[in-house]
């Protein structure tokens, strides 16, 4: 390895590692939010408790309206100032949710979950970052590092929940999201540490190509099926996940076992990271994809399968392992479908949908749970992943078509 190409490695690692921390500590708000925002919401609601998932759905609304704004900001400032930005913007929404739930208003502590949601469309753009700061052959690697942090995240967030959310008693649940605003101030300093150029090495050979039309990047077959099946992944796997908490408790069990419940869900999303770049370099990233949709299918026949809190667990880690297969699968598709002159537009827009189709998941597993019950959550993934299944059959059996001609 050349020395010039050792430094571009290195630089990569260095840039890798900074985000996986700050995933680390900020990605924490994301299970704090869902493991006690549809909980928080059931108890601030005084009549219809089909709204309870609505702050879970403001979270998921906040990344959806923030990930057009975030590539803007970060296009113009650079992403080590985004970056910083929405952290900060997370301690803020922490901030508004604590006081939310001070003055028992529902609708005021929604939209402080939607200002976590808008700090973490910052956090979104981590593993393209990482991507786009590594060589063609490192980007898997940097991606799953990236996602890595998260187990950290599913064990800070979580454990954050049930030391704090007493802290103000007899205010319910104050406490954690009191903690965002400190977890947020310390992510905003770890990314301060960010050495990022406007262009990522590694993408320098093709900056002299110009920028396609977005329609025209979009419409790419191999890009569609990569976009259908991470969003397909996310939606899933939040519809699934912020309907869980509220099915625990109504089974009878506490609140801190619907929380370790989310605990195991997040750090199966996160723990497989670790290889799934090694797995995806080996045995490509279609069959990763698939893989991920396989396991979702399993997620939904435990689940089917009872009630008791081992079977919630366990459909819930299987949830997380087919999320991060999935979901990591169809971004590294998705990298290759865009030139670095083109990558912000397309990154933005991808997180967009990616996170309305979410947003729509959050709010619909409220609405189908208090209608039809726990069972009805889990029908629903079966018919999903199978058509993202055969959407990869297809977009397989065309490259080989094309490959005989």
């Amino acid at each position: 390895m050349s020395e010039g190409r050792g430094d571009l490695y290195r630089e990569a690692k260095r840039t890798a590692l900074i985000l996986a921390s700050a995933q680390a500590i900020v990605g924490s708000a994301a299970p704090i939010a869902i493991s006690m925002g549809g909980l928080a919401g059931f108890y601030l609601l005084e009549s219809d408790k089909s709204l309870a998932t609505a702050p879970v759905t403001g979270f998921n609304v906040g990344i959806a309206l923030g990930a057009l704004p975030a590539a803007a900001l970060m296009r113009a400032t650079g992403r080590r100032n985004g970056f910083m930005a929405g952290a900060f913007v997370t301690a803020c929404g922490g901030f508004v949710a604590a006081s939310a739930l001070f003055q028992s208003s529902f609708w005021l502590f929604a939209l402080g979950l939607m200002l976590v949601g808008i700090g973490n469309a910052f956090l979104q753009q981590y593993r393209f970052a990482a991507a786009d700061n590594a060589p063609s052959d490192f980007k898997p690697r940097a991606i799953s590092w990236v996602l890595g942090g998260g187990v950290f995240a599913a064990i800070i967030g979580p454990q954050t929940v049930i030391y704090t959310r007493d802290l103000f008693a007899p205010v319910q649940f104050a406490g954690a999201f009191a903690a965002l605003v400190v977890l947020g101030l310390l992510g905003t300093l770890i990314l301060s540490f960010l050495r990022m150029p406007k262009e990522a090495p590694a993408a320098v050979l093709d900056d002299h190509e110009a920028a396609r039309p977005l329609a025209q990047i979009l419409l790419q077959p191999r890009f569609l099926v990569a976009l259908f099946c991470g969003v397909a992944s996310y939606a899933l796997m939040s519809f699934v996940m912020t309907g869980a908490p509220l099915a625990m408790v109504g089974c009878g069990f506490t609140p801190d076992e619907a929380t370790l419940g989310i605990s195991w869900h997040v750090m199966a999303m996160f723990a497989p990271s670790f290889i799934t770049g090694r797995l995806i370099a080996r045995f490509g990233k279609e069959t990763i994809v698939a893989t991920g949709l396989l396991t979702l299918i399993a997620c939904a026949i435990v689940a089917l399968s009872g009630i008791e809190l081992w079977q919630f667990w366990t459909a819930l880690i299987l949830l997380g392992i087919g999320w991060n297969f999935g979901f990591i699968g169809a971004t590294a598709m998705v990298a290759e479908c865009y030139r670095s002159s083109e990558k912000n537009s397309v990154q933005g827009v991808h997180d967009f949908l990616l996170f309305s189709t979410t947003a729509f998941a959050s709010l619909m597993s409220g609405q189908i749970y208090n209608a039809f019950g726990w069972n009805m959550l889990a029908w629903v993934v079966i018919p999903v992943a199978a058509s993202c299944l055969v959407a990869l059959g297809l977009l397989a059996a065309g490259r080989r078509a094309r490959r005989i001609a």
